[in-house]
């Protein structure tokens, strides 16, 4: 029986601090609030879950943790006020570049995307 959380399975040979982190919008810390609120080992695999464990998970992650859709459609929302209010940040967003500071001469390729070679101007003969 696999464990089914806000409609992502989660890998039942992994320790349930792992497990948590497959669920986007948690990582170690907060998968280890998670478990220590409810009261499970940190340790315990998945597997060794009972279905009461398990809803109190359910539970807590709904009532107190935003993650998957909500998540990423607040960051999305974020991003598009960012460029709307045409802030540093939201016009860096707005063409592509990267946002924190980094020198674009050379590298950035994942944010600019693949190169586009500009040709030379020709000399007139006379």
């Amino acid at each position: 029986m696999a464990v089914r959380i806000s409609g992502v399975e989660i890998p039942l040979n992994k320790r349930g601090i792992i497990g948590l982190t497959y669920l986007y919008g948690i990582g170690k810390n907060i998968s280890k609030e998670i478990l220590n609120y409810v009261k499970i080992d940190v340790n315990k695999k998945v597997k060794d879950w009972t279905d009461e464990e398990t809803s109190k998970i359910r539970q807590y992650i709904s009532n107190n943790i935003k993650i998957e859709g909500e998540l990423r459609s607040e960051i999305q929302f974020n991003i598009k006020q960012l460029i709307d209010i045409g802030c540093y940040v939201g016009i860096r967003h707005r063409k592509g570049l990267p946002l924190r500071g980094q020198k674009t001469k050379n590298n950035c390729r994942t944010r600019k995307g693949k190169k586009k070679t500009v040709a030379n101007k020709r000399k007139v003969i006379k």
